[in-house]
């Protein structure tokens, strides 16, 4: 049954703000986010005091909208809404909390189900489009929320990534997994965020997200709201980046080895802000969570202060903004540039990103999976919607919510669907 709660305003009492506005009662100021026409797009700036001495108690409706979980049928598949020229269709299902997917160049496909705390294997070794192998290629490592989430695939070796620890196996002949050596096992606890994904970037190191443990919150561990980077032979690692709330979403454009990813905004802030955000991640920068927000935008609400009793604004001044903003609240998930051949061109070098889907705003948003066009030179320039209609029409239901993405040996693009346990299967043909 769907829940749907709106709590009484929230409200915090705001010392030592140093942003210039007006102390009067005007309402927020509005500033356009790059969605399509038709998404929610206005993202409201939101005022604080003028000067240090000043303390004002600053609200914001808090929605809770939880849509209601529905089976997966082949009525509401066909009910899906795809680009002209693409199909959907289920690849795999039966599987337990899939979440992220890697693929090997013999078209292996890895899954993890994490609340089984297994790695399958899935092969589709007729070519239908459909998996007819379905293995468990390492089981036992952890359950629940604490199971195994992350992988990144090297030659022959997959790593794996739980809460706290870092494992890597060889990789047998036939798919299946020899028994794990554990790299780390001292990652930082899990939190609120404890889902933690892992990349190989073009330096052959290993990078690996750690979220927050709190929705908005001075962390005591360096190590929480980063990107770390990891030497895959030792485990020896640092910092990469800071103030990244839960970015589980990263991956290097194939033609600039740049760096992007995509991070989660706070909650409680009303239905609109702060946005996600598409970030260029940088070494040494700091994206400004928990005390800023999208391009360099003081968050309100915060209770804690700045490091080293730095006034908001000018800490957030010096910290990144970030290049695109997404609709609050739609919990983006994995993100995987299109480096296939099956698709047309255009999307060559594109990015795609599985969106979870929002529990903390009314109307609901998210529950799709969407594209991030970029231009020939690698710059961002849009979001625009791929395929859509897990979310039921009048918003009070769905029977999906996306996590893994990747691109099959084929081209075709495959996600995860944690809530009904099936992985989707998009193809082009034409038209």
């Amino acid at each position: 049954m769907i829940t749907t709660l709106a709590r009484p305003p929230l409200r915090w009492l705001l010392p030592l703000l140093t942003l210039a506005c007006s102390s009067g009662s005007a309402p927020p100021s509005v500033r356009e986010s790059p969605n399509t026409p038709g998404q929610e797009a206005r993202v409201p700036t939101p005022q604080v005091p003028p000067t240090q001495a000043q303390v004002r108690a600053v609200s914001a409706e808090n929605n809770l909208v939880r849509p209601a979980k529905r089976d997966f049928n082949d009525e509401r598949l066909r009910q899906l809404s795809v680009r002209p020229g693409f199909s959907i269709n289920v690849f795999a299902q039966g599987l337990s909390n899939p979440r992220v997917l890697a693929v090997r160049p013999d078209g292996t496909v890895y899954v993890t189900e994490r609340e089984a705390g297994r790695v399958t294997l899935l092969r589709d070794t007729n070519g239908d489009g459909r998996a007819d192998q379905q293995t468990p290629a390492l089981t036992g490592l952890g359950q629940k929320d604490s199971g195994v989430h992350g992988l990144a695939l090297r030659g022959n070796q997959l790593y794996m990534v739980t809460v706290k620890q870092l494992y890597v196996a060889d990789i047998r002949p036939d798919g299946t997994l020899s028994t794990p050596r554990e790299l780390i096992g001292d990652l930082p606890d899990g939190g609120q965020h404890s889902n933690r994904t892992l990349a190989f970037g073009p330096d052959g190191r290993l990078y690996l997200s750690i979220g927050s443990t709190c929705n908005a919150c001075a962390e005591s561990n360096p190590e929480h709201a980063t990107l770390l980077r990891v030497d895959p032979a030792t485990g020896a690692r640092s910092v990469f980046a800071r103030g990244l709330r839960n970015t589980i979403g990263f991956a290097w454009h194939p033609s600039t080895g740049q760096l992007w990813g995509m991070d989660h905004g706070s909650d409680s802030r009303g239905d609109d802000f702060p946005p996600e955000e598409l970030n260029l991640l940088e070494e040494g920068g700091d994206y400004g969570w928990p005390f800023c927000a999208g391009k360099q935008e003081v968050d309100p609400f915060v209770s804690a202060e700045p490091p080293n009793d730095q006034a908001r604004a000018d800490y957030c001044a010096r910290t990144r903004p970030s290049t695109l903003d997404y609709q609050g609240h739609s919990a983006p998930m994995t993100l995987t540039f299109y480096t296939g051949s099956q698709f047309p061109t255009e999307f060559r070098n594109d990015a795609f990103l599985a969106l979870r889907g929002s529990w903390n705003r009314n109307p609901p948003t998210g529950y799709k999976l969407v594209r991030i066009r970029f231009d020939p030179q690698g710059n961002p320039l849009a979001f625009e919607d791929f395929v859509s209609g897990w979310l039921l029409k009048d918003g009070r239901a769905h029977f999906g919510r996306l996590v893994g993405t990747a691109v099959a040996t084929d081209g075709s693009l495959l996600v995860t669907d944690d809530s009904n346990g099936i992985i989707y299967r998009i193809a082009y043909t034409g038209g």
